[in-house]
């Protein structure tokens, strides 16, 4: 079974972000990693569009119930209808996370993570919580992510 890694980060972001969250989908698509995020833009539109132009696969869990609202860059897109909700499925459908800076919507799936027991990989992150794991770089990220995702 392939390594599910969830991509976690604002719908909205500055370019610095969107570069380190780009450079993370490419890395995860170099991993054959199917990458799993929120499915809209900011850090989610960023990595799944760098996972696709590597070769990668990107499921979007959407917050809405229409589906056509994804970014461009999902290969898959499940609508729930469920808004923040959705976070717990993006969170228990993946076996590790990446989260590249963040808002409230990231801090809780960052906390939803860590408390079910999944490692939480931080690149840039915006603020301190025990558990999780600061990175500097992409690369770095994606190793850590391999790493930990494959420990059952």
């Amino acid at each position: 079974m392939s390594l599910q890694v969830g991509v976690i980060g604002s719908g909205e972001c500055d370019k610095p972000l969107y570069d380190l969250a780009y450079e993370v989908g490419k890395y995860l698509a170099r991993e054959k990693a199917i990458l799993i995020n929120g499915g809209l833009g900011g850090v989610m539109e960023a990595s799944a569009k760098g996972a696709k132009e590597h070769g990668g696969v990107t499921v979007g869990i959407l917050p809405y119930k229409d589906r056509w609202k994804a970014n461009p860059y999902m290969d898959v897109v499940i609508a729930t209808g469920m808004g923040h909700a959705r976070n717990v499925i993006i969170v228990q459908s993946s076996d590790v996370l990446i989260s590249v800076g963040g808002e409230f919507g990231t801090l809780s799936e960052i906390a939803i993570a860590l408390k079910e027991g999944k490692k939480v990989i931080s690149l840039s992150p915006p603020y301190s919580i025990r558990g999780l794991i600061t990175v500097e770089s992409p690369e770095a990220a994606v190793k850590f992510a391999v790493k930990y995702g494959r420990i059952k």
